[in-house]
């Protein structure tokens, strides 16, 4: 299993429409509206980096009123 925190930023005043649909995304443990530089910090899960990628490029980047993500997976040292 692959863990990513995927970092939002969006449209002034779409963060929390922004977080509401992504957390019903299938793969999202949880989306929520944050302070700082970016708006929506969401945390998911997949089988693979593959699945991640398309999880966070088919699914993620498709909602409406984002500008930019940053997706950073979870590594275990």
């Amino acid at each position: 299993m692959v863990h990513a925190y995927i970092l939002i930023q969006t449209e002034v005043g779409q963060a929390a429409a922004v977080a509401e649909e992504i957390a019903g995304i299938p793969g999202v443990a949880s989306a929520e509206d944050v302070t700082g530089p970016y708006d929506v910090i969401v945390r998911a899960e997949a089988e693979n980096v593959d699945q991640l990628g398309q999880l966070v490029v088919a699914r993620v980047q498709g909602v409406n009123g984002i500008t930019r993500t940053l997706t950073c997976p979870v590594v275990h040292l």
